[in-house]
């Protein structure tokens, strides 16, 4: 989703936090870190982990499905998202335009890095309607978000696939432990493994699919938002409004503090 420079701390802070902290609870009763053990069970995670990978691989193409587990290092980088210098570079644009006319931005374009907004740009100098030229960049910007939803799916789809493995787990070690009654002293441990499954697949869900869909669908929103300030600019820059007019409708855009940080980069 966008180029990224830096690590996203947040999503590498908060994962392994969770995860530590959840190690804690397990070792923190009686008996201690003798406790991690119990909750290891190579069956139930080849029931959980297995179930939910091979259902989610059954419904996409192998393809959608790497691409799917791809996504995962998008939370663990920072996208290069610069909605005010953005605003920054569209009011440049825009005074090139007033003083120089629409064709000189041609040459302006090849020092765009962002390939949404060059090509609005050639669009405008190619003499484009102003109506054809919203339809030509909402409807890419439509396709962007449904590539991106689709990655939401996948995680999502993780998510609730999860925990109903892990009951199903669960529900064949119940069913095990129902036919060996006979032995009393067996029925806890028996219990005890039976729920591990249900337990591997609330951490699937909670721990990494939740977070990485939640995380996904924040960028997703971002970056189609700083598209649309882009489509709203260029078409205000074809139109030939005033820079100053078009920086305060940009401006709608920006929360407040990002708003007086265009104010004093102005300055």
């Amino acid at each position: 989703m966008g180029e990224v420079e830096v690590l996203d701390l947040a999503s590498i802070i908060g994962l392994i936090a969770a995860f530590a902290l959840m190690i804690f609870g397990m070792a923190n009763g009686d008996y201690g870190v003798a406790a991690l053990p119990w909750f290891v069970d190579v069956a139930s995670i080849l029931i959980t982990f297995g179930g939910t990978f091979g259902t989610v691989l059954a419904s996409n193409s192998i393809k959608g499905f790497t691409n799917g587990l791809k996504t995962i290092k998008l939370i663990f980088k920072v996208p290069n998202l610069d909605s005010v210098g953005t605003i920054r570079q569209i009011i440049e644009l825009s005074n090139i335009a007033r003083k120089e006319g629409l064709l000189a931005l041609e040459e302006s374009s090849n020092n765009l890095e962002d390939p949404f907004m060059k090509k609005g740009i050639l669009l405008i100098v190619d003499g484009t309607d102003p109506d054809l030229v919203r339809g030509i960049l909402e409807t890419e910007l439509v396709n962007i978000d449904a590539r991106h939803q689709k990655n939401i799916g996948f995680w999502k789809q993780i998510a609730a696939l999860g925990p109903a493995w892990g009951m199903i787990g669960t529900l064949i070690g119940l069913i095990l432990m129902l036919k060996n009654l006979s032995d009393p002293d067996s029925i806890g441990p028996a219990m005890a493994t039976a729920l591990v499954t249900t337990f591997y697949g609330s951490v699937l869900a909670n721990w990494l699919s939740t977070p990485v869909a939640t995380k996904l669908t924040t960028l997703n929103e971002e970056e189609i938002q700083l598209k649309e300030l882009m489509i709203e600019g260029l078409l205000s820059i074809q139109a030939g409004e005033n820079p100053r007019v078009i920086e305060e409708k940009l401006k709608s855009f920006l929360t407040p503090g990002l708003r007086d940080g265009l104010a004093e980069g102005g300055e």
